[in-house]
């Protein structure tokens, strides 16, 4: 048996706690943002005050690799902690950058400040030659007006 210690290379930086460094390894597009709640507070680990969408509706968040990753597992965290409303997410993957995308999973969570106010979900999945990830909230499925927050997304 032949034993080969490797560097590690771009595609496989991570923090420590495994997590795709998304700062080295992403680019990011979001439909809004609110100032003071911007996109790298709830992609970064460091940053723990979360993103928020500056106007109501369904919002955008597409993560652009700069080389194509292996994707495994995907969590999301979302609070509400002042309205009842049920919150739909869509999360996608593409491999040939963003030209076409696969449901990953579609998602519907009721927020109620009396105690159903986290929604944190788990994703395991195995997707080689990930391009892009686009994750795209519906804050209020009824239509009423609502603003798309998300604590937390972590990729490796």
């Amino acid at each position: 048996m032949q034993k080969r210690i490797i560097a590690n290379s771009p595609l496989l930086e991570s923090s420590a706690a495994g997590w795709l460094d998304l700062e080295k390894l992403a680019d990011v597009e979001i439909s809004s943002e609110q100032p003071g709640y911007p996109i790298e507070a709830a992609l970064l680990p460091e940053l723990d005050q979360g993103w928020r969408a500056d106007k109501p509706g369904e919002q955008t968040i597409r993560l652009i690799f700069k080389q194509p990753q292996r994707i495994q597992h995907i969590k999301l965290c979302f609070t509400e902690v002042t309205t009842s409303r049920t919150q739909e997410y869509v999360l996608l993957a593409s491999q040939n950058n963003g030209a076409s995308y696969i449901e990953i999973v579609r998602q519907q969570w009721n927020f109620n400040p009396e105690g159903g106010n986290q929604e944190l979900e788990d994703h395991l999945m195995d997707l080689a030659e990930v391009t892009t990830i686009e994750l795209r909230i519906i804050p209020d499925i009824s239509g009423k007006p609502a603003l798309a927050t998300l604590d937390w997304l972590r990729v490796f």
